[in-house]
């Protein structure tokens, strides 16, 4: 594709990698990505694929701004409280990056509304904070086909991985990593048991950088693999997930064929 002088200087220091170029960024402009949450995670996955040149952006979220997200959630100000949050992340994005193409979808994510929401997108990126709507969004993609980059965050860890599982290879889903939801209590959320605010800004970033090489094809993919990484310890563990070939999801005989299991 041709580029605007605008769009050269804007991203000339993705253009002169000889792992992205011309071609990468153009692949960048045509995408569209979902992303799960305007919180902690979905802020600087917003902000990062914005300023990336991603051309269109979608992100779903039902929640207001509150004071008590300030200390993580970074696309929102404080004189946006009270705001929606998907109204809010479209002020920090176009200021980011006006070319950029927002759809916000103030809406919560469920069974009834979930595949209409992914079905226009090419990736979706999972930022959500409970497991419900996690597995929802892991069980969508792979019946649908969509690359899915999951990322969550608790206290000072984080974790991170790329599913696959639906595009017809022998990758493995986030069932294979946790086969079902834990029991409501086990884990706290980050209400409960906190987070450090810059964990979201750490995991986040990395969880883009995945994306961006999803949609460009370059490096290699987090699918099949999990990282780990403890602020604590400045420790980043990466870790094999093979499939499991007695996933509910993706085995060899899967129980779980629609979502039906989520239904209200």
């Amino acid at each position: 594709m041709d580029f605007s002088e605008d769009q050269i200087q804007r991203y000339a220091r993705h253009i002169v990698l000889p792992e992205v170029g011309g071609e990468g960024q153009a692949k960048l402009l045509g995408s569209r990505v979902l992303v799960v949450g305007a919180g902690g995670l979905g802020a600087p996955l917003l902000m990062y694929l914005s300023a990336a040149g991603v051309g269109t952006l979608g992100v779903v979220d039902d929640d207001a701004v509150d004071l008590s997200n300030l200390q993580r959630q970074v696309i929102h100000t404080t004189d946006r409280i009270g705001v929606a949050k998907v109204d809010s992340a479209a002020v920090s994005v176009a200021g980011i990056n006006p070319d950029v193409n927002f759809i916000a979808h103030r809406d919560r994510l469920t069974a009834e509304n979930v595949d209409a929401l992914i079905g226009g997108y090419d990736l979706v990126a999972d930022g959500s904070d409970n497991f419900d709507t996690r597995f929802l969004v892991n069980d969508a993609c792979h019946l649908a086909g969509k690359t899915l980059v999951s990322a969550a965050i608790l206290r000072f860890e984080g974790q991170i991985s790329t599913f696959r599982s639906g595009l017809g290879g022998s990758d493995p889903c986030y069932r294979c990593l946790y086969s079902e939801p834990p029991l409501p209590g086990l884990v706290p959320s980050c209400s409960e048991g906190g987070v450090l605010g810059a964990l979201a800004g750490t995991v986040g970033s990395l969880q883009a950088v995945e994306v961006l090489k999803e949609l460009m094809g370059i490096g290699d993919s987090l699918a099949g693999s999990l990282m780990i990484y403890d602020a604590l310890s400045a420790d980043v563990r990466k870790m094999s997930l093979p499939r499991d070939a007695d996933c509910p999801l993706c085995g060899d005989a899967p129980s779980i064929t629609d979502l039906s299991s989520f239904a209200a």
